[in-house]
């Protein structure tokens, strides 16, 4: 690779709210989508929320001149939604299933049965690998009491991790997807302090498009305004993040988005706003790499206070799936005290009808609290093996953090002006 090597990277993202039967005007949206995609001809195109498989064999028929290389994340029982569409050959190709995904009898969420998952492509650009990934965490249903906190804290955990143990080959990290999490959100922050990744919309000095960078915005006739009440410029929650590793450096050179319309036919192309990004890579100096628990103390007291607030979030949830768990378990053992009391009536003769009719939902009954003390007994151990991975990678920070020369210092400072003020 020359010493002068550089590469532009156009990048495009967008959530494609392609629900089949219950999204708005799909087809003619799918359709546009392809032809805008074939016209700009990125690098890159990662999207969500392409429920249809017949979408994406679609959109791959339509865009195979342009894009030729192409992948459908399969997953769940209605599929993770996610594919790629690259100009470039696609050398590798993975994914994770998120193991906490919500509740399977919220049944009007849905958010189980799709099998939410991260995506990972790899591709060699000129000599350069590039490790690409797409994802779309749970949704959030009510922002003032979110049952799903824990369940979207612990998958930007496994996300992070994801990206931290799969990118070590990697010369340039690229992150998209719909995190369906705020900027200030207790998950985006624990997901950019761990990997190092950063945020477009922040780094670009080139902007244009919706106010303060927002995905979902009111101007957008999909969208449901009622939920954007409280945000009147609307919420940003699709991101592309990225990093390079010592001896390459990445910056945004531009980062565009749509505003409540199609760039060229006026509607919109999804209840989303489409990202558009221009990524340049070049050599840089060889510099330090980042490492989530050996970076400088400002980013080390700012990674343990994250892991601290993580922590206690999924301790939270915890606590709460073992209630559940522990309710359904009393409901089984009511649930056999009643058949056992049905089958003893049943046997005497007495009231044998009434027996009988009791039986049918004594035993449904049974079944459905023995589902639900499994799953949550299920999600107690998801959210207790994340709250170990975190409560042993905050002990590192800590350990690294203490041992700094620099923080021994202020300690020391701190104590001889303790002891200053005691004499005194």
């Amino acid at each position: 690779m020359k010493p002068n090597f550089s590469l532009r990277l156009r990048i495009f993202n967008l959530n494609c709210w392609g629900i089949p039967y219950l999204s708005k005007h799909r087809g003619d949206r799918v359709k546009r989508l392809g032809d805008f995609l074939n016209m700009e001809s990125f690098d890159l195109a990662l999207l969500e929320e392409v429920w249809s498989e017949q979408d994406f064999q679609y959109l791959r028929q339509k865009l195979l001149p342009t894009y030729p290389a192409a992948h459908y994340f399969r997953s769940g029982v209605i599929g993770s939604g996610l594919c790629v569409f690259s100009k470039h050959p696609i050398q590798e190709f993975t994914q994770h299933v998120y193991t906490l995904n919500g509740y399977p009898y919220m049944i009007h969420h849905g958010d189980w049965f799709c099998g939410k998952a991260v995506g990972l492509l790899v591709l060699h650009l000129s000599g350069l690998v590039l490790n690409a990934y797409v994802t779309h965490l749970h949704a959030e249903y009510n922002r003032q009491k979110d049952i799903y906190l824990a369940h979207r804290v612990a998958q930007a955990w496994e996300l992070a991790q994801f990206i931290h143990h799969t990118s070590k080959k990697a010369d340039v990290v690229l992150l998209c997807g719909d995190l369906n999490l705020h900027p200030k959100d207790l998950g985006c922050r624990l997901l950019k302090e761990w990997t190092g990744l950063h945020d477009a919309y922040l780094e670009t000095r080139d902007f244009k498009g919706s106010e303060e960078g927002c995905t979902m915005v009111p101007e957008n006739c999909y969208v449901n305004q009622r939920e954007l009440e409280p945000f009147p410029f609307g919420i940003r929650i699709d991101y592309v993040l990225y990093k390079a590793v010592s001896g390459f450096y990445i910056s945004c050179k531009t980062l565009r988005t749509t505003t409540g319309h199609d760039p060229h036919s006026g509607t919109p192309l999804s209840d989303h706003e489409a990202l558009m990004a221009t990524l340049c890579v070049r050599h840089s100096p060889p510099q330090h790499t980042h490492s989530p628990t050996h970076g400088g103390p400002a980013e080390r007291s700012r990674l343990i206070s994250v892991l601290k607030e993580a922590w206690a979030e999924l301790d939270l949830g915890m606590a709460q799936a073992r209630w559940w768990a522990t309710f359904a378990g009393y409901v089984i053992g009511l649930g056999l005290l009643l058949l056992a009391l049905l089958c003893a009536l049943a046997a005497g003769g007495g009231v044998r009808e009434v027996a009988i009719m009791l039986w049918t939902p004594s035993v449904g009954l049974l079944l459905g609290a023995g589902a639900v003390y499994l799953f949550h007994m299920q999600e107690a151990k998801g959210l207790s093996r994340a709250r170990a991975e975190l409560q042993h990678m905050l002990r590192r920070a800590r350990e690294a953090h203490n041992l700094d020369p620099e923080s021994q210092a202020a300690l020391f400072l701190g104590q001889q002006e303790g002891d200053r003020s005691e004499e005194q």
